[in-house]
């Protein structure tokens, strides 16, 4: 507890056990009375722990944290050590342990967990001796939240957390041969400049890396200097604030059109804390081939592994865009940003406006999301699940303020909606709003016992087409039709929402969509807007599998 405390944590979501139990008494003095330093969230699942801390993470900006017990508690938290080693979440997950007489014993609930979490986590240690607890957990908030965040796994076993000494305070800065922060290439940053300092037709590409390096004031400095036009990563949204003049959409297979094709007509790219994933790139052998390619990027890894690179400048990109900044010409490249206009001009009559402001049947996921977004208080938080709901949220939200996206990019986690939309109300105080459908919402639907219990601030909105409806997408378009288990026979959520205690209201009709949202929005706590959604409803535009990224389709 006093280790943890040294770390600032505030908010600890967790699930007792037999092999957790000795912290689990340690922690009781510490949520109340006159040493209360922690909120602990009793999740209904681990899975959602790691979810919680992931979207308290997000949103925060500081380090999440998880307890859990051994055996079952602990693997239950794979998925989301995974999720946060994609997306470079930091979270730090403590696991209970039979003792070290035991291991290899197969004792009740033993599961190797170091063994098991190293290659989904940047560090995973055992603590054996109660003379390490400070030590290691210091070490492992370090490597947490320096260089690219990521999740650390912290393996306990009983022996050493009954084990009595003094404390003794520890703070871990160096990790030997762990460089978090590359020291800062000069001359690569001058062979970059001159490449934008004679572009053309420059395009950067926002990921989430700016805001995991708070360098979004540092972003706008760079970019209105050169007068460059940016797209953002999924992740990346609202590092750039979409209310910018040089914002021109998001990224990749569902992204915006115009973007997507300018990005096979740049002649140079500058690709700024992203990591080239397959869902922005497309066909990886014609992607960007006309354009000098610029990659600043703080993991040297990442430098060459999808796309090569003209100048790669890995930093932190605190520093590397001052840097850039400094050396960049004033410009002003008008001419090829009023290139994207026509494309843009083009989704809008052909997409968007089709999807927000439909005019006759069912309603759409589009309008409900832009219904959302119309009267949501400004920096309102978006939250989704994965599928069909995370694709219309994305693409039509609105991020005027930073931090205000929590979306499982990397691995693409159905029933990661729910939880971490709980950790993120408890880490600001704006206005929280989840997107699910009905597949992910169950999912992890027993954490609506956590949203009672903590009465979390939740918005819910679930987008309900009786269908696992990406997956029902992709079989229509690509599988002949052939829907093989896709129809989802759905509860009556109604009841379960009363079950709950938790206010819930159901949309069927476009006439009655405003008022719900506004009456959703007005409550103190949570709530749960059920819209009951055109059953075949798509995500357009969308560049196919294995296609080129110009190749997008705007209609099916």
């Amino acid at each position: 507890m006093r280790a943890l405390q040294a770390e600032g944590v505030k908010t600890i979501f967790g699930y007792p056990g037999g092999s957790i139990m000795p912290v689990y008494d340690a922690l009781f003095d510490y949520t109340r009375g006159v040493k209360k330093c922690f909120d602990h969230i009793l999740v209904r699942h681990e899975q959602g722990a790691t979810h919680a801390a992931e979207g308290y993470a997000r949103v925060s900006g500081e380090v999440g944290v998880a307890l859990v017990t051994s055996g079952p508690g602990v693997t239950n938290t794979l998925t989301g050590i995974a999720d946060a080693m994609l997306d470079s979440t930091p979270i730090v997950v403590i696991a209970g342990q039979v003792a070290t007489s035991s291991l290899g014993t197969d004792a009740f609930q033993e599961v190797d967990l170091v063994g098991v979490a190293q290659p989904i986590s940047k560090w995973s240690y055992q603590i054996r001796h109660a003379g390490d607890v400070a030590w290691a957990v210091s070490r492992a908030f370090y490597i947490a939240r320096t260089g690219r965040p990521g999740p650390v796994v912290l393996d306990f076993p009983r022996n050493a957390q009954v084990e009595e000494i003094d404390w003794e305070p520890c703070r871990v800065d160096f990790v030997r041969s762990y460089v978090p922060y590359p020291k800062l290439d000069e001359d690569a940053v001058r062979q970059a400049a001159e490449l934008i300092n004679h572009a053309q037709r420059p395009l950067a590409l926002v990921g989430q890396g700016v805001e995991l390096g708070h360098a979004q004031e540092e972003l706008k400095a760079f970019l209105e200097k050169a007068d460059i036009p940016a797209g953002r990563t999924m992740l990346g949204l609202s590092a750039l604030s979409s209310e910018h003049p040089l914002n021109v959409g998001m990224l990749g297979m569902h992204g915006n059109y115009a973007v997507n094709l300018k990005e096979q007509q740049c002649d140079v790219l500058i690709a700024i804390g992203m990591r080239f994933s397959d869902r922005v790139t497309g066909n990886l052998k014609t992607y960007a081939k006309q354009a000098k390619i610029i990659h600043l990027d703080i993991d040297r890894s990442e430098i060459d592994k999808n796309v090569k690179t003209d100048v790669a400048v890995v930093a932190d990109c605190k520093e590397s865009l001052p840097a850039l900044t400094a050396l960049i010409q004033k410009n002003n490249h008008q001419e090829w940003r009023d290139s994207f206009k026509e494309l843009d001009q083009k989704e809008r009559e052909k997409v968007i406006e089709p999807a927000i402001h439909p005019k006759e049947g069912p309603l759409l996921m589009g309008e409900v999301v832009n219904a959302v977004a119309e009267q949501a208080p400004r920096g309102t938080v978006l939250v989704t699940d994965v599928g069909q709901n995370q694709l219309f949220a994305t693409r039509y939200f609105k991020y005027p303020e930073q931090r205000s996206i929590c979306t499982s990019g990397g691995l693409g986690t159905m029933g990661y909606g729910m939880p971490a939309a709980i950790g993120a109300t408890f880490a600001t105080n704006r206005t929280v709003c989840c997107f699910m459908g009905d597949g992910g919402f169950q999912m992890n639907l027993q954490e609506l016992g956590t949203i009672m219990e903590q009465q979390a601030p939740v918005k819910m909105i679930l987008l309900n087409n009786n269908y696992l409806g990406n997956v029902r997408q992709w079989q229509d378009m690509f599988w002949l039709r052939r829907k093989s288990f896709t129809k989802m026979m759905n509860p009556c959520y109604a009841q379960i929402a009363a079950g709950y205690g938790i206010p819930y209201e159901a949309v069927t009709e476009r006439e009655n969509l405003a008022a719900a949202v506004e009456k959703m929005l007005a409550a103190k706590g949570p709530y749960i807007l059920e819209c009951a959604i055109l059953e075949e409803d798509n995500v357009l535009p969308m560049t196919p599998p294995g296609m080129n990224v110009d190749e997008m389709m705007l209609e099916i």
